[in-house]
């Protein structure tokens, strides 16, 4: 029997994964409404392809409240999500308390494995803590690498596993290489710092191609260049690699980057670390999540509509498409800056209120959010948006503005049909300058 202790994001989509494989998993949360959710085949969490897992194994899920269930598990992950706070600080005291309500109930010799992600260190103090106590379970941190959007397809094929131990010449537990082989994936194993630290180098290596892309995309912006011809030839370049992160975007968002780039900046704290570079990488981000409030307003002062008058069209809330999460959504920082404007707000799976925003309302469909706009925003690359009939939506706008940041629309499409089309990453598409009628 395989447990997991916190069923948010991560837990349910390990113990699915491991359900999968063929286990018997022992799924625990103190939360008696999440548990009974659960049962009924309530999903808390989005994600593409969790239904279908959930109803091809939730037979093989047996979900609890009772920690003492967990006494049946030889190897148990501890799987709550670690969230932050508005200025991107974890907040470990959720799993240490739920480490410390379930390990006086774990088996003799059952191994316990932190997924949670923490801070370099974290591993080791639990370890002190824990064995000064008197407890003694075999304690090891492996890495996650879910992304949302993509977290079961990364749950069921992972590319490797990096574990955290004591003691990495020991040889893992039985139950743990058991759990790693029905994956068939390389598995690392370093000490517990190193296993730390290598989920923070990963993000921050991705955070570094991103900023890059970014500050590149808007030169581009500026000279009349083109970046989606400039990255083809960069994914050649075998130094830089055909699945390199190359795509323009609205600075770093989700949380989790910003929760690794400030636990680098606190590490340098009162050392001789140069954290500059990250300094850079954040100051970066923040440009770029203003992109959409800057080209906003250059956009109406080309067509003449004053911002207080405009009416604002914006397909998508979510930080990223397939996730319900906000957290640093650049939708939400665009709906703040544009306090005068109304604003008709839809996405398929984030339901804002009313009174969220000045002026805002939530629509039921994406064509139904055009009604009388004249601007429309889209921050978030939903699939259904690139299925969207563009001369519906032209028919139902006002004026003929389209910032889409990501290119879910066709730009050329857009022109012809008279918009002025924004896009990170190019110059602006002008209906005027290409001689299209212009409608304000």
């Amino acid at each position: 029997m395989i447990g997991f202790a916190g069923l948010s994001h991560l837990g349910v989509n390990y113990s699915l994964a491991t359900a999968a494989k063929g286990f018997d998993v022992r799924a625990y949360d103190p939360s008696p409404e999440l548990v009974a959710d659960l049962e009924r085949g309530k999903l808390s969490v989005e994600e593409p392809g969790l239904r279908e897992l959930f109803e091809a194994n939730r037979h093989r899920l047996h979900c609890t409240i009772d920690p003492q269930d967990l006494s049946a598990c030889e190897l148990l992950f501890v799987s709550i999500d670690v969230k932050t706070d508005e200025d991107n600080r974890s907040d470990t005291g959720p799993l240490l308390a739920l480490i410390r309500q379930i390990v006086p109930h774990l088996a003799k010799g059952a191994a316990l494995v932190v997924l949670s992600q923490v801070a370099p260190g974290f591993t080791r103090r639990l370890r002190g803590e824990l064995l000064a106590s008197g407890a003694a379970p075999e304690i090891y941190y492996q890495v996650e690498t879910l992304i949302f959007g993509r977290a079961v397809e990364r749950a069921l094929h992972p590319e490797r596993y990096m574990v955290g131990a004591a003691d990495p010449a020991k040889p893992l537990p039985e139950a743990f290489r058991r759990w790693h082989e029905s994956f068939h994936c390389p598995v690392l194993v370093m000490r517990y710092e190193s296993a730390e630290l290598a989920k923070i180098a990963i993000n921050l290596f991705l955070v570094s191609s991103v900023s890059t892309t970014n500050m590149l995309a808007e030169v581009c912006e500026q000279i009349g260049a083109d970046w989606s011809e400039i990255a083809p030839a960069l994914r050649l370049d075998k130094r830089i690699g055909p699945n390199a992160y190359l795509n323009p975007g609205l600075g770093i968002a989700g949380g989790n980057l910003e929760r690794d780039l400030l636990t680098v900046m606190q590490l340098a704290e009162g050392s001789d670390m140069d954290a500059g570079l990250v300094g850079a990488w954040i100051h970066n981000s923040l440009h770029r999540r203003g992109w959409l409030a800057r080209t906003f307003q250059w956009a109406l002062q080309k067509r003449g509509v004053a911002p207080g008058a405009a009416v604002v069209a914006i397909w998508g809330l979510a930080y990223k498409e397939n996730t319900h999460s906000i957290k640093n959504s650049p939708s939400l920082a665009f709906l703040s800056s544009i306090t005068l404007c109304r604003k008709r707000a839809y996405d398929p799976v984030v339901k804002l209120s009313v009174d969220a925003y000045p002026l805002f309302e939530q629509c039921v469909s994406a064509i139904e959010c055009c009604q009388g706009a004249d601007v429309l925003v889209i921050p978030t690359p939903w699939p259904e948006f690139r299925q969207a009939d563009l001369k519906a939506v032209e028919a139902g706008m006002k004026s003929r503005i389209v910032l889409d940041p990501l290119g879910v629309l066709d730009g050329k499409t857009a022109l012809a049909l008279g918009f002025d089309y924004y896009r990170l990453g190019m110059a602006p598409l002008s209906a005027a300058s290409s001689g299209k009628k212009v409608v304000k």
